[in-house]
């Protein structure tokens, strides 16, 4: 009896614990875009202040194509 509530126990405890590390997961997932995001658009926001100060174009379309190519 012992050795089956054990063994029932190995078989139930990954499904137990995967909604909290699937959760955790998710949010490492949303933080690390977000902060891909935040990284891009301030890299867009200095290219435009670049080309304007430049004298050049300084729509978001052709920040854009300056900083990513």
């Amino acid at each position: 009896m012992f050795v089956t509530t054990l063994l029932i126990d190995r078989l139930v405890d990954p499904v137990r614990r995967w909604p909290v590390e699937s959760q955790l997961r998710a949010r490492r997932n949303a933080m690390i875009a977000s902060t891909a995001l935040a990284q891009r658009r301030a890299e867009l926001e200095d290219v435009e202040e670049f080309l304007t100060s430049r004298g050049g174009p300084s729509t978001p379309e052709a920040a854009a194509r300056a900083a990513h190519g």
